[in-house]
């Protein structure tokens, strides 16, 4: 019985070298995080001081998602080319230069243009931090390795509120300038930091570099027997002989990103065609079911529901950033154990409840007109922290981590940069309509608007998105086959699980 004990706590043993590697690269999330939560209390004062409509304020706000568009369908050819860390390394002297506009800018143009260079640079990060996460970690601990980068946002963003409410007291013209400008110095420190950490071993097994993948797969695996094991895997899936021993091979086919297009859009498998559904899908409905209209714009949505100093709303908005550090870091706890499915459906079913809650109480606050109701007040800060708690327990992180495990190693960083596209336009279209939507169907209908997308977004992940748990990244193509063999193959390794 004991040694059956010891095998399992064998089984779920993190290794200290991935878990600080995917660290390090998580901090390029927090980077982008504190550049999203930041602008959230910067508007306050941006609106005062350069005196902008609320037209210039969701342009300002959701620029940033546009260019991180750009940067995401970059990204992934990107780090193909060059590798992973390099990719970070440069996003990181992105993040340094957009930080530098921001935080000097005279004027809105020059303001608006640091923010899209900022936004290039988030396309990257939310490129290739999941994806190097995912490739440098074991399958068993790949759900809480490849959360990290999300956790890393949740801090990013807590960490911008609590600057906008200690730089509060700054001078109008010089706070919300410092606000941005300090996120310049982690970027600095990142780009130069992320170079001592190893390359993934599945692009240097891409690259037909042997001998290193292998060097990197003993520090990151617990035994021997266990990096022998992946790098065979890794060798099978890149169509290298498993059983080649030579230190570096030359291959015959694509190894820098080309052609990858074809595959994933022109003339994709049915296996592929499914992982590109559910990778868009997914991210999809990470921004449609409104967590950017409550981070970004919650200061707006306190007011809206009745508080009114300015201290007060950033310390509410404070308390949204917590509470969703908090539930994300939880999460991570249980992803590799519940499993995606699982969590997912439980956190949608939370934030369709949560969110006809926080419709129906600021529709009460809004028909009340001048009128204090201070039921409904507590209603919709508890009914937005809930919401939060729910998204963060499961759609937040399962987002990153599955959209970046399920593609072949061929077509992981270019499908990964696929989804993450159609997650900055997105969460632009929701940036830069919020405020009009608002204006158009009141905040309690936006809201409401949200909670139907909610149930869209549960109806989609149980029918189209199956468990990745516990299954290795060169196992995917099996689990997004159809085919009968394929179903008995599934049923028979959950049965010995």
């Amino acid at each position: 019985m004991e040694e059956g004990k010891g095998k399992e706590d064998e089984k779920i043993k993190i290794n200290s070298y991935s878990c600080a590697c995917a660290i390090v690269a998580s901090m390029i999330s927090i980077i982008f995080g504190y550049e999203t939560g930041v602008m959230s209390g910067a508007l306050i004062f941006i609106e005062e001081d350069l005196k902008i409509n609320d037209v210039q304020v969701q342009v300002l706000a959701g620029i940033i998602n546009f260019c991180a568009l750009v940067g995401a369908l970059t990204a992934g050819r990107t780090s193909d080319y060059i590798g992973r860390r390099y990719t970070i390394s440069a996003a990181s002297i992105i993040f340094l230069v957009g930080s530098l506009l921001m935080g000097f800018a005279p004027t809105y143009a020059l303001l608006l243009t640091g923010r899209c260079v900022a936004g290039i640079g988030v396309g990257f990060a939310l490129v290739i931090a999941p994806v190097y996460s995912a490739e440098i970690s074991a399958a068993n601990s790949r759900g809480i390795l490849s959360s990290l980068p999300e956790l890393g946002i949740s801090i990013g963003i807590l960490s911008g509120y609590i600057s906008n409410y200690f730089l509060a007291s700054l001078p109008l013209n010089i706070g919300w300038r410092v606000m941005f400008a300090i996120a310049a110095i982690p970027s600095l420190g990142l780009a130069i930091g992320i170079l001592r950490m190893p390359e993934s071993p599945r692009w240097l097994v891409m690259q037909g570099r042997l001998r290193d993948a292998k060097q990197v797969l003993s520090k990151v695996s617990n035994t021997k027997d266990e990096a022998e094991s992946r790098l065979q895997d890794i060798k099978l899936a890149a169509g290298i002989d498993p059983n080649c021993k030579d230190d570096f091979v030359s291959l015959t086919h694509s190894t820098r990103g080309q052609g990858v297009w074809k595959e994933l859009v022109l003339r994709p498998t049915p296996s592929v065609r499914w992982m590109l559904l559910a990778a868009i899908g997914i991210h999809f409905f990470e921004h449609a079911t409104g967590i950017e209209a409550v981070v970004l714009y919650s200061p707006r949505i306190f007011k809206k529901a009745g508080v009114i100093a300015k201290k007060k709303l950033l310390l509410a908005t404070i308390g949204v950033g917590v509470t969703k550090t908090i539930f994300i870091f939880a999460s991570t706890f249980f992803i590799d154990k519940s499993g995606r499915r699982k969590l997912l459906q439980i956190s949608v079913g939370g934030m369709i409840l949560a969110l006809l809650g926080l419709g129906f109480a600021l529709t009460i606050v809004h028909q009340s007109h001048d009128q204090k109701v201070v039921w409904a007040l507590w209603l919709s800060i508890a009914t937005c922290y809930l919401y939060v708690m729910f998204f963060s327990i499961g759609l937040a992180p399962v987002t990153w981590v599955y959209s970046s495990e399920i593609f072949p190693l061929k077509l992981r960083a270019q499908g990964a940069s696929i989804g993450v596209a159609v997650n900055r336009a997105t969460n632009a279209t929701i940036s830069m309509t919020f405020l009009s939507l608002v204006n158009a169907i009141t905040i309690g209908g936006a809201f409401f608007l949200y909670a139907g997308m909610s149930v869209l977004a549960w109806i989609f992940f149980f029918f189209f998105l199956p468990e990745t748990k516990g299954r290795s990244l060169e196992e995917m193509e099996q689990v997004f086959t159809r085919s009968k063999k394929s179903r008995n193959v599934d049923m028979e390794l959950q049965t010995q699980k």
